[in-house]
């Protein structure tokens, strides 16, 4: 698989993975952005992409700014059509006490490319039974 990266900004970073097992592709900041406790801010990667179809990316949180600073990404993960060609932009979020200052350059998140599988919808009046039913939201226990 290919995934093809256009440069919107002149000091962008291409996507990459900073080891040979790694899932998922670093996106950097394009600009300095702060994000006060409590609050989210959209950030800029200076990048498009253009995903094979049938796939998509998936944005997510990088484990280093989660545990550190107690940023996260807000709609994690964030979803990038195959269709679409516009500019990454990564949602952060900051559970943290003090303001965090994403720097430019700064690692943000990570785009992890996915199979899709996109059903067939149809419409019925019975649904299959099991021992679960509609149990949800920690019915099975802690």
């Amino acid at each position: 698989m290919i995934l093809r990266v256009k440069k919107l900004h002149p000091q962008a970073k291409l996507p990459e993975c900073k080891s040979k097992g790694a899932v998922g592709l670093d996106l950097y900041s394009v600009e300095e952005v702060e994000i006060p406790p409590k609050e989210y801010r959209s950030v800029g990667t200076g990048v498009a992409v253009e995903i094979e179809k049938g796939y998509e990316g998936e944005i997510r949180p990088r484990s280093g700014l989660a545990v550190k600073y107690g940023i996260g990404v807000l709609n994690s993960p964030g979803t990038v059509d195959w269709d679409y060609r516009g500019e990454i932009r990564v949602i952060l979020f900051n559970l943290g006490k003090t303001t965090f200052t994403v720097k430019k350059g700064m690692r943000v998140a990570q785009l992890v490319i996915s199979k899709i599988y996109t059903p067939k919808v149809i419409e019925v009046d019975k649904l299959s039974t099991t021992t679960r039913g509609g149990g949800g939201f920690g019915s099975t226990g802690e």
